[in-house]
C-alpha cells in the first residue's frame, strides 16, 4: 500500500506526490491531517482553516471517485504527527509515504520526525517538490550559493526554467470503484475542534474554480495587469493566492497557462505578461529564502543587524492600526476591508505595512502575526518576505529610508476615493477633492465621526530614518 500525505498541495491535477504514488499497480490511500491546536500557534486565520477544511472535503469527494480513500487525522500538535502516521501505516499496511516537501522550519521538523519514525517499520518516505515551479536549491548564483536578491534570482530563474522546462501532471485515473465518502460537517470531531465550517461565498473552492479564475484574468486582464495591478477600486489581479496558497493550484500551472495565452514565455518588461509572471517569480523567491535562511520562520530579520531597532509594542497605537482608526483613509479603508473579508489587495498590503513600521514604529512582527490571523490567503514565505520588505529588515535592494506616504499613496492608487468609501463608511459622502484629507472637511460640516491623524507623517518618516541610521554608529 503507498500513502499519499496531503498538505498544501490540495488537488489532483499537477500534484507530484500523488502522481508518484500512482504509478504502477499496488493500491494508494490518501491522508490528510488536522493540527487545530498548531494553527493555532501558527496564526493561521480561521478563514483560512474553513476555506482549506472546504477543499480537503471536495478532495475526498474527488478521490473517492477515483476508488482512492482519504483518510483524516486529528493530532493537535506536529509532535504528535510521527506517532499517528505510524499507527496508521501500520494499520492500512503502507509500505511507502509520499508527500509535497514542506518549507517552513516545523513543519520540515515534523517531516524528519516522521521519516526516522517510519523507517523503524520499513515504510520509506518520498519527498517531492510541488510548491516551487523550480524546487529550493535549482536556482544557484555562479558560486554555487542560493540567491538574496531578487532581480539577479529573478534572470537565473528564467534562464533556469529555459534549460530545464516542466510539465504538468494530469490527474490520475480511477484506480477502482468509485467510494463512499462523509462530508466533513458530519463528523462530530471536525466541528468541535474548528467551528463552523462555512466558506465565505466569495471564495467557492475546487480546482476547476481556480482555473475558472486564471482563465478569465488571463484573458480579461493579465495584458493590462501592469497598468492596473495598484488600484484597489479596479479588478486588475488575479485574486489566485488563496488558491495557490492552499495548493488548490499550482504555480506551474499558472506559467503553463500564461505561456499558452501568450504563445511565448515573457523574458523581460518589454513584454506582456511579464510583470504578472515576475510576481509569481517573487512568490518562488520568497519561498527559497525560507529555506536557505530557516531562521526567517523564527520571528527573526534577514538583516541580522536589524534585530536592534528600537520597535515600539504600543498596544492602543497597535489596535488602531487594526481596527482601521489611524485617521488615514487609505489605511483604514485597506484594513477594514481586510478584516470584513479575508483578503487585501497587494498594493495596500505595501501601504498598511509601511504605515505600522515606518510610522507607528511597530515591529513587523506584530504585523506579521496579524495578517496571518486574518488572511485567507496566510502564507509565511510571501507574508514574511512582504513584511521584511515594508519594515526594511528583509530582502531588499533599496535604501531603508524609502517610506511611503499613506495620503500620497491613496491620491495615486484610489484618485477618485472608490475603495476608501466603500470601507470607510464615515467618509462615504465625502467629495473625491477632500477624500484622502477629509478632516479640514469633516470640520466644516460640524462632524467628529472620522478619527484624526494619528501621527504626523512627515515627523514620523523623520524618525524612521533615524532608527535605522543609528544601526551605522
Amino acid at each position: 500500500m503507498k500513502l499519499v500525505w496531503f498538505r498544501n498541495d490540495l488537488r489532483l491535477a499537477d500534484n507530484p506526490a500523488l502522481r508518484h504514488a500512482c504509478a504502477g499497480d499496488e493500491p494508494v490511500a490518501a491522508l490528510f491531517i488536522v493540527s487545530p491546536t498548531q494553527w493555532r500557534q501558527h496564526k493561521m486565520a480561521p478563514i483560512r482553516q474553513r476555506f482549506m477544511l472546504a477543499q480537503v472535503d471536495e478532495l475526498g469527494r474527488e478521490l473517492a471517485a477515483l476508488g482512492i480513500p482519504l483518510h483524516l487525522l486529528r493530532v493537535e500538535t506536529f509532535a504528535e504527527a510521527p506517532a499517528a502516521l505510524s499507527d496508521l501505516c501500520r494499520e492500512l499496511g503502507v509500505t511507502q509515504l509520499y508527500a509535497n516537501q514542506a518549507i517552513e522550519i516545523d513543519e520540515q521538523r515534523r517531516d524528519h520526525a516522521v521519516t526516522a519514525a517510519l523507517a523503524e517499520q520499513a515504510v520509506s518516505c518520498h519527498w517531492l517538490n510541488g510548491c516551487c515551479v523550480l524546487p529550493p536549491g535549482r536556482v544557484l548564483t555562479g558560486s554555487g550559493d542560493m540567491f538574496k536578491v531578487f532581480t539577479p534570482f529573478s534572470r537565473a530563474w528564467l534562464k533556469a526554467l529555459d534549460e530545464e522546462g516542466f510539465v504538468i501532471h494530469r490527474a490520475p485515473t480511477p484506480r477502482g470503484e468509485p467510494l463512499p465518502w462523509q462530508p466533513l460537517a458530519e463528523r462530530a470531531w471536525v466541528d468541535e475542534a474548528l467551528g463552523e465550517l462555512t466558506v465565505d461565498p466569495h471564495w467557492p473552492v475546487g480546482e476547476a474554480e481556480a482555473l475558472r479564475r486564471l482563465n478569465i484574468f488571463l484573458e480579461q486582464a493579465v495584458l493590462d495587469y501592469g497598468e492596473t495591478r495598484d488600484f484597489p477600486a479596479i479588478a486588475g489581479t488575479s485574486v489566485l493566492s488563496p488558491y495557490l496558497a492552499a495548493g488548490i493550484i499550482s504555480p506551474r500551472q499558472c506559467v503553463a497557462a500564461l505561456q499558452q495565452r501568450l504563445g511565448y514565455r515573457p523574458q523581460s518588461k518589454a513584454q506582456p505578461g511579464f510583470v504578472w509572471l515576475n510576481e509569481l517569480i517573487w512568490r518562488e523567491f520568497y519561498r527559497h529564502l525560507l529555506v536557505l535562511i530557516p531562521t526567517l520562520s523564527m520571528n527573526r530579520p534577514f538583516k541580522p543587524e536589524t534585530a536592534a531597532l528600537p520597535w515600539s509594542w504600543d498596544p492602543d497605537a497597535f489596535a488602531a492600526w487594526c481596527e482601521g482608526r489611524t485617521g488615514y483613509p487609505i489605511v483604514d479603508a485597506a484594513m477594514r476591508c481586510l478584516n470584513a473579508t479575508g483578503w487585501m489587495h497587494n498594493r495596500l498590503r505595501m501601504i498598511v505595512a509601511s504605515f505600522l513600521t515606518k510610522d507607528l514604529h511597530i515591529h513587523w512582527r506584530l504585523g506579521e502575526d496579524y495578517f496571518m490571523s486574518r488572511l485567507i490567503d496566510g502564507d509565511l514565505a510571501a507574508n514574511n518576505g512582504g513584511w521584511q520588505w515594508a519594515a526594511g529588515t528583509g530582502a531588499d535592494a533599496a535604501p531603508y529610508f524609502r517610506v511611503f506616504n499613506p495620503t500620497t499613496q491613496g491620491q495615486r492608487f484610489d484618485p477618485q476615493g472608490e475603495f476608501i468609501r466603500t470601507w470607510v463608511t464615515e467618509l462615504a459622502d465625502i467629495p473625491a477633492a477632500y477624500v484622502h484629507q477629509p478632516h479640514d472637511w469633516l470640520r466644516l460640516k460640524g462632524r467628529q465621526d472620522y478619527p484624526a491623524p494619528m501621527v504626523d507623517h512627515a515627523v514620523a518618516r523623520v524618525r524612521a530614518i533615524e532608527m535605522f541610521r543609528s544601526l551605522e554608529k
